[in-house]
Protein backbone atom coordinates (compact mmCIF):
# COMPACT_ATOMS: atom_id res chain seq x y z
CA UNK A 1 0.00 0.00 0.00
CA UNK A 2 1.11 3.56 -0.75
CA UNK A 3 1.02 5.72 2.37
CA UNK A 4 3.44 8.48 1.39
CA UNK A 5 3.97 10.29 -1.91
CA UNK A 6 7.38 11.49 -3.11
CA UNK A 7 7.96 14.10 -5.81
CA UNK A 8 10.66 16.42 -7.13
CA UNK A 9 13.04 13.96 -8.75
CA UNK A 10 14.58 14.56 -12.14
CA UNK A 11 17.75 14.88 -14.20
CA UNK A 12 20.47 17.27 -13.10
CA UNK A 13 24.15 17.78 -13.90
CA UNK A 14 26.84 17.17 -11.30
CA UNK A 15 27.09 20.10 -8.91
CA UNK A 16 23.43 20.99 -9.30
CA UNK A 17 20.55 20.86 -6.81
CA UNK A 18 17.15 19.25 -6.39
CA UNK A 19 14.50 19.40 -3.68
CA UNK A 20 12.47 16.29 -2.99
CA UNK A 21 9.08 16.43 -1.27
CA UNK A 22 7.26 13.77 0.75
CA UNK A 23 3.55 14.16 1.42
CA UNK A 24 2.58 12.39 4.65
CA UNK A 25 -1.02 11.54 5.65
CA UNK A 26 -2.22 13.89 8.37
CA UNK A 27 -3.18 11.01 10.67
CA UNK A 28 0.46 9.96 11.08
CA UNK A 29 2.41 13.14 10.30
CA UNK A 30 2.44 14.59 13.83
CA UNK A 31 3.55 11.37 15.54
CA UNK A 32 5.95 9.65 13.12
CA UNK A 33 9.62 10.04 12.41
CA UNK A 34 10.32 10.38 8.69
CA UNK A 35 13.35 9.13 6.80
CA UNK A 36 14.72 9.22 3.28
CA UNK A 37 16.32 6.16 1.68
CA UNK A 38 17.72 5.48 -1.78
CA UNK A 39 18.28 2.41 -3.92
CA UNK A 40 19.93 1.48 -7.21
CA UNK A 41 19.47 -1.80 -9.17
CA UNK A 42 21.34 -4.70 -7.61
CA UNK A 43 22.05 -2.85 -4.35
CA UNK A 44 20.30 -2.80 -1.01
CA UNK A 45 18.25 0.18 0.09
CA UNK A 46 20.44 2.62 2.03
CA UNK A 47 19.71 5.28 4.62
CA UNK A 48 20.07 8.92 3.58
CA UNK A 49 18.50 11.14 6.26
CA UNK A 50 15.83 11.22 8.98
CA UNK A 51 13.94 13.79 11.02
CA UNK A 52 12.20 13.29 14.37
CA UNK A 53 8.45 13.63 14.87
CA UNK A 54 8.82 17.19 16.18
CA UNK A 55 11.57 18.20 13.75
CA UNK A 56 14.04 18.71 16.58
CA UNK A 57 16.48 15.95 15.65
CA UNK A 58 18.03 15.17 12.27
CA UNK A 59 20.59 12.59 11.16
CA UNK A 60 22.43 12.05 7.89
CA UNK A 61 24.45 9.37 6.19
CA UNK A 62 28.14 10.26 6.03
CA UNK A 63 27.97 10.24 2.23
CA UNK A 64 25.49 13.16 2.14
CA UNK A 65 26.38 15.09 5.30
CA UNK A 66 27.00 18.74 4.52
CA UNK A 67 25.25 18.51 1.14
CA UNK A 68 21.69 17.37 1.97
CA UNK A 69 19.21 18.94 4.40
CA UNK A 70 15.99 17.35 5.69
CA UNK A 71 13.15 19.49 7.05
CA UNK A 72 9.45 19.36 7.99
CA UNK A 73 6.60 21.72 7.11
CA UNK A 74 3.87 20.95 9.62
CA UNK A 75 1.32 23.26 7.99
CA UNK A 76 1.49 21.29 4.72
CA UNK A 77 2.20 17.81 6.16
CA UNK A 78 5.34 17.56 4.07
CA UNK A 79 8.96 16.54 4.58
CA UNK A 80 11.62 17.91 2.26
CA UNK A 81 15.08 16.78 1.24
CA UNK A 82 17.18 19.60 -0.18
CA UNK A 83 20.05 18.10 -2.17
CA UNK A 84 22.97 20.34 -3.11
CA UNK A 85 26.33 19.67 -4.79
CA UNK A 86 24.92 16.52 -6.36
CA UNK A 87 27.29 13.81 -7.55
CA UNK A 88 26.77 11.00 -10.10
CA UNK A 89 26.89 8.49 -7.23
CA UNK A 90 23.75 10.14 -5.81
CA UNK A 91 21.79 8.67 -8.74
CA UNK A 92 19.08 6.39 -7.35
CA UNK A 93 15.40 6.02 -6.66
CA UNK A 94 14.67 7.98 -3.49
CA UNK A 95 12.03 6.77 -1.04
CA UNK A 96 10.29 8.47 1.88
CA UNK A 97 9.35 6.34 4.90
CA UNK A 98 7.64 6.85 8.28
CA UNK A 99 8.29 5.21 11.66
CA UNK A 100 6.23 5.80 14.80
CA UNK A 101 9.08 5.02 17.18
CA UNK A 102 12.82 5.38 16.93
CA UNK A 103 14.78 2.18 17.46
CA UNK A 104 17.31 2.04 14.63
CA UNK A 105 16.48 4.68 12.04
CA UNK A 106 19.09 3.55 9.50
CA UNK A 107 17.38 0.17 8.98
CA UNK A 108 14.63 0.08 6.29
CA UNK A 109 12.88 -2.83 8.03
CA UNK A 110 12.17 -0.61 11.04
CA UNK A 111 9.87 1.70 9.05
CA UNK A 112 6.11 1.19 8.87
CA UNK A 113 5.02 3.16 5.79
CA UNK A 114 6.64 3.88 2.42
CA UNK A 115 6.10 5.82 -0.78
CA UNK A 116 6.59 4.55 -4.33
CA UNK A 117 9.82 6.50 -4.89
CA UNK A 118 11.08 9.25 -7.19
CA UNK A 119 14.00 8.93 -9.62
CA UNK A 120 17.05 11.18 -9.24
CA UNK A 121 19.65 11.06 -12.01
CA UNK A 122 22.90 13.04 -11.82
CA UNK A 123 24.99 13.24 -14.99
CA UNK A 124 28.73 13.92 -15.17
Amino acid sequence: QVQLVESGGGLVQAGGSLRLSCEVPERIFSNYNVGWFRQTPGKEREFVARISWDGGITDYADSVKGRFTISRDNAENKVYLQMNSLKPEDTAVYYCAAKIGIISFVRPDEYDYWGRGTQVTVSS
